[in-house]
């Protein structure tokens, strides 16, 4: 399409997100976070008593989502709920809904629309393997799961929520096994991602290092 596209995959609370985003702002690109329309679906579940493997109505949810995306916040049937959806329970209703075939394949296009000039920078766990094959730049950005504990334990009580680094990190390797086992898009590194760990990184240098190969492909 010769619109460049850097996706970073990897799994939860790596820092994926906060390093897409600070590279999508370096280079002026638009930024697109696929792991909160999960989230959102699993709000919107919620809020609307769908199960959580009701497949066929969380797929036609999907097509209708009514979400909107603007200058930073996340807005779910005209509310703010840009809080909400980062909450643990609705981190856990993501990756249970995310396991749906059909739900996926509704959201796809979804995420494809993101893609415009003059680039797009986006994380998730399938998007340089599924939604962005063709993608300028792949990495995938990981880190042990002891830090990535560490760090969400960490968020919650700057937020004033209660949590139990422990009981953070048993829900993190939960869900790494889960999000690596499902038929659908499994998590992984692509073949022709670049592996970026962040276990000891500050953030300035992992965005560093993803602006170093996104150069060296664009110089």
């Amino acid at each position: 399409m010769g619109i460049p596209v850097i996706t970073l995959d990897g799994p939860s609370a790596s820092g994926k997100g906060t390093v897409a985003g600070l590279v999508a702002a370096k280079l002026g690109f638009h930024y697109l976070d696929s792991g909160a329309l999960y989230r959102l679906m699993a709000l919107y579940a919620t809020r609307h008593g769908i199960a959580f493997d009701n497949e066929a109505r969380l797929a036609l949810a999907a097509v209708r989502l009514p979400v909107v995306f603007q200058a930073g916040q996340v807005l779910l049937e005209g509310e703010d709920v840009t809080d909400a959806i980062r909450s643990e329970a609705m981190g856990l209703g993501a990756s249970s809904v995310a396991v749906l075939p059909a739900l996926r394949s509704a959201l796809l296009q979804r995420q494809r629309d993101f893609r415009a000039a003059p680039g797009l920078v986006t994380d998730g766990r399938d998007m340089g393997s599924v939604v962005f094959p063709d993608a300028t730049l792949k990495i995938y950005l990981t880190a042990s799961a002891e830090e990535r504990a560490r760090r969400r334990h960490k968020q919650l009580i700057d937020k004033g929520e209660a949590a139990s680094i422990r009981q953070i990190q048993q829900d993190i390797e939960a869900r790494d096994a889960r999000d690596a086992a499902r038929t659908v898009a499994p998590l992984k590194a692509e073949a022709d991602a670049h592996i970026l760990d962040t276990t000891s990184l500050s953030i300035q240098a992992a965005v560093d290092q993803v602006l170093s190969w996104f150069s060296a492909k664009n110089p």
